[in-house]
């Protein structure tokens, strides 16, 4: 299990010669890192006067980044099992659900702008960078399991999710990059 190893293991097993790490993890790691930044700004945020106004909302998005941050762990070594089980289902459920929740954690980016730390926006936007790169990343396992597994309903269902949840992961991180852009250059 990953999420107890050293990140410096993880990176060596997903460099090395191995069919496990892979992408899908990786899509993981990185929906976790985003959901983590989400959680730092919060908690550099809670307990400053500046922002007491906003301190309930902001408890109730760390509780959901915490939540996601978890999941996203989770994920890492779920998606290793399933491609060493060679289940495909398996294989395909990670990605997707990796897709899902990043979706899920990106839309907490948006508040964090006019509720966070100010002095932390620019990871706010790392946050959204890193969800969206998730996202993608893991549409790209989906596909290709989809691929594999070959079953045509299916593939059209959850295609159709995927592609509407990746317009608005785009528009909401590029809304997200152009304010905290504003914010930066004053």
């Amino acid at each position: 299990m990953y999420k107890n190893e050293s990140l410096k293991k993880y990176l060596d097993d997903l460099s090395a010669k191995l069919p496990a790490p892979g992408g899908g993890s990786a899509a993981a790691l990185s929906a976790s890192m985003g959901a983590a930044l989400i959680s730092m700004v919060i908690n550099f945020t809670l307990g400053k006067q500046k922002y007491l106004e906003h301190e309930s909302a902001l408890k109730k998005i760390l509780a959901k980044s915490e939540k996601l941050r978890q999941e996203f762990l989770n994920l890492v070594d779920l998606d290793v099992v399933a491609y060493k089980s060679k289940n495909l289902r398996d294989a395909l459920n990670v990605p997707f659900m990796v897709c899902r929740l990043s979706y899920e954690g990106i839309k907490l980016c948006p508040d964090l702008i006019k509720k966070g730390n100010i002095n932390l926006v620019s990871d706010v936007a790392v946050a959204a960078a890193l969800l969206e790169s998730a996202f993608v990343s893991a549409y790209f396992n989906v596909l290709i399991n989809l691929k594999s597994l070959g079953d045509y309903k299916l593939s059209k269902g959850l295609l159709k999710e995927l592609t509407h949840k990746e317009r608005l992961i785009k528009r909401v991180r590029k809304l997200t990059e152009e304010k905290i852009g504003k914010i930066i250059r004053g």
